[in-house]
């Protein structure tokens, strides 16, 4: 299980009654520019995440079956893009588009975190082609979600609503 968290927000008691797990928390701000009392992803959160990625292909290798539960506060931002970069670290081969898309088939709502996934595609080696791909996620939940741009933008998102219209 991998669990981003607010820092400011305890533990959720539904995970208590999980049974024994790996387990990485990680704990940090669903933003993705500075502001007060703001705690924003760093590359060092994207390498733990992608620590723990290896550890878990490491520790699955030779079972045919698990099961993995990636969440953040909402399930639509930070937690997609975590996932996103685990996919694109198990499958190196697949392009950032083909890996989106399984993620956007997961959560219809996914609206990767930028920071994250500029860290990531920096980490991964893949030139830009994770944030390329997030921008036409981020264009796909405009054209559907229409008020999602202004949400965006108020919440100082803005750099992702402007992916958007650039891809």
């Amino acid at each position: 299980m991998l669990s981003i968290l607010d820092p400011e927000e305890p533990e959720p008691a539904a995970l208590v009654r999980f049974a024994p797990h790996h387990r990485t928390t990680l704990r940090f701000h669903d933003a993705i520019e500075p502001g007060p009392d703001v705690i924003l992803p760093e590359a060092s959160h994207v390498a733990e995440i992608l620590s723990f990625g290896r550890d878990l292909a490491a520790s699955a290798a030779g079972r045919r079956k698990g099961h993995l539960l990636v969440h953040c506060h909402a399930g639509i931002s930070r937690s997609t893009a975590a996932l996103t970069m685990l996919l694109a670290q198990v499958y190196p081969d697949q392009s950032a588009d083909t890996l989106l898309s399984r993620v956007l088939d997961m959560r219809a709502k996914a609206w990767p975190n930028l920071r994250m996934m500029e860290f990531a595609d920096e980490q991964l080696g893949r030139g830009g082609e994770l944030v390329r791909a997030a921008g036409r996620i981020y264009r796909h939940q405009v054209e559907i979600r229409s008020h999602i741009a202004d949400f965006m933008r108020q919440h100082h998102r803005g750099r992702e609503v402007d992916l958007a219209e650039r891809s």
